[in-house]
């Protein structure tokens, strides 16, 4: 029997209450199946990988375009999904709002909004109203969807960590369940943040080799994501795959 929408989201609030996840990101109906099988308890969208199954690059995809495919991953799988919902489609508090219901209304249990425009962060008092408008299009909705704020200054070069944490603690006034600074990667900074929104989850990108889940999970981080890391990896492998092939007229071995 399928799991209904409001036992999806229920579930996937009540992963945030304690422990640490692992938060995998599927790209097609196939990733999201597959990982379903292997246990995890949730997944989330990429827009990296979701762009690159289509062709296209990161952030090429349009509003109407990621909607359906959020829409075609909820329908696929019992697990609830997280929405990459980039940067709400939208640069004014209005639009954001009416385009989170949009995604609320594909069956999404949560969805993260990001404070990039472009290679450049909204300005700081922006950037709030947006996460403000879409706190109050998602209770407006009565659906119980969670938000996930995300500060993009380390992925382009705005590496301060005072600036990045004073983002995330505004955030979360105003009004974001989770928070997420994609490629902060020392785990003391990582703390640091921890600290500073607590009592509300964090959320980290398992970007470098080197990091691990149970020291990010000692650290108090609530859930580890993998952004376009496993669409990358399975694109890798079928470069190599081709490559053997026009080079050596043969294909790797299934298993």
């Amino acid at each position: 029997m399928a799991v209904d929408v409001v036992a999806k989201r229920a579930a996937f609030r009540a992963l945030h209450r304690e422990g640490c996840f692992v938060l995998p990101n599927p790209w097609d109906v196939g990733s999201a199946v597959r990982l379903a099988r292997m246990g995890f308890k949730a997944l989330a969208s990429t827009s990296s990988g979701a762009a690159w199954s289509m062709g296209r690059e990161d952030g090429d995809l349009l509003r109407d375009e990621v909607l359906a495919h959020l829409r075609t991953l909820c329908a696929a799988t019992d697990l609830p999904v997280n929405a990459d919902f980039e940067a709400g489609f939208a640069d004014d508090p209005t639009g954001v709002s009416a385009n989170v219901l949009l995604a609320v209304e594909t069956g999404v249990a949560g969805l993260s909004i990001e404070d990039r425009t472009g290679s450049e962060l909204y300005e700081p008092a922006l950037a709030i109203e947006r996460i403000r408008a879409a706190r109050e299009a998602i209770d407006g909705s009565g659906d119980d969807v969670l938000l996930v704020a995300r500060t993009e200054g380390f992925l382009i070069g705005h590496t301060q960590l005072d600036r990045t944490i004073a983002r995330l603690t505004a955030y979360a006034e105003a009004g974001a369940d989770c928070l997420y600074a994609p490629g902060v990667n020392d785990i003391a900074a990582i703390r640091e943040i921890v600290t500073a929104v607590a009592p509300k989850p964090v959320n980290v990108l398992l970007i470098r080799p080197e990091m691990r889940v149970a020291e990010l999970a000692a650290a108090g981080v609530r859930r580890v994501s993998i952004g376009g890391g496993l669409a990358a990896a399975a694109w890798k492998g079928f470069d190599q795959a081709a490559k053997m092939l026009i080079e050596e007229g043969r294909i790797p071995a299934r298993n």
